[in-house]
């Protein structure tokens, strides 16, 4: 596979479609994954070098339009059935009725994420920087740390300007893993990311999508939903298990953006209400 120098890819999860589903034995492969989108930090000091972002945004999606399909292939020789119902291209989960979803928080300071809780879908996980292989691929988790969750490290900080991308494995040879239930998420579903600078960024679901592989669009996989917002990627495997492949045909990937902050330890609370206000006593630095 072609693509531009220093466009990072993913390796392959060993993931299953659902439960009940026989395993067999697991083969790694290399998926692009995004370079951070855009500006780093919204704050006084930035992540990285000004316009890192910029200058790789424009090949990024061509990059992960032809490596987005090998992650998670050559998982089990069984058979299944997707991880959630696909039609067409892109299966959306609506929002549901009567959900009024909050308004965005100004976009923080990014901090190394430590962990990630998801509590209506039960996940709680640690979370562990991924870098770039000698081939220029992204390491997924640990196969023995099937409930830890990987976070491109080279890429954007949660909680800054921009989507910063969270990866899980869905299950293992045995098990399920961290991210079984992801396409279980229904938007307004809350998000929490524990950070290394003591502060929990709080971030709202607002899209749970399944990309096939016809049409794929990058953009709108991995792209930001709205300029100027911090916002999260959570994805893993889904849509149909192929045989003859071995792989999956499509991908889970959840959205969220960032809707509060508060430090670590203090119950969660949801903003003032106010489009872009800060939680107070939490204005971030």
């Amino acid at each position: 596979m072609g693509g531009p120098a220093g466009g990072p890819r993913h390796h392959a999860h060993r993931d299953r479609a659902g439960p009940g589903r026989r395993r067999g034995r697991r083969r790694r492969a290399a998926q692009r994954a995004p370079s951070p989108p855009g500006p780093g930090v919204t704050g006084p000091a930035p992540d990285r070098p000004a316009g890192h972002g910029r200058l790789l945004a424009g090949v990024v999606w061509v990059v992960l339009l032809l490596g987005l399909w090998l992650w998670g292939r050559g998982i089990t020789d069984g058979s299944g059935a997707g991880s959630a119902p696909t039609t067409g291209d892109v299966a959306a989960v609506g929002r549901p009725l009567g959900v009024a979803l909050p308004p965005p928080h100004d976009p923080i300071r990014g901090a190394v994420p430590r962990r990630v809780e998801i509590p209506s879908i039960g996940v709680d996980a640690p979370v562990i920087a991924r870098g770039l292989d000698k081939d220029g691929a992204i390491e997924p988790p640990p196969f023995d740390r099937p409930q830890t969750v990987g976070w491109y490290g080279d890429g954007i900080r949660p909680g800054a300007n921009g989507p910063a991308l969270l990866v899980g494995h869905v299950d293992t040879e045995t098990r399920p893993a961290v991210f079984y239930g992801l396409s279980a998420t229904r938007p307004g579903a809350e998000v929490e990311v524990t950070r290394a600078d003591g502060t929990v960024a709080e971030f709202t679901v607002d899209d749970v999508q399944v990309f096939t592989r016809a049409r794929f669009d990058a953009a709108k996989a991995y792209g930001p939903r709205e300029d100027g917002r911090a916002e999260l990627r959570l994805i893993t495997c889904g849509g149909t298990y192929d045989r003859a492949s071995r792989s999956y045909e499509a991908n889970v990937v959840v959205s969220a953006y960032l809707t509060g902050e508060r430090p670590a330890g203090k119950p969660g609370g949801k903003p003032d209400g106010k489009p872009g206000g800060k939680p107070g006593g939490n204005d971030a630095g």
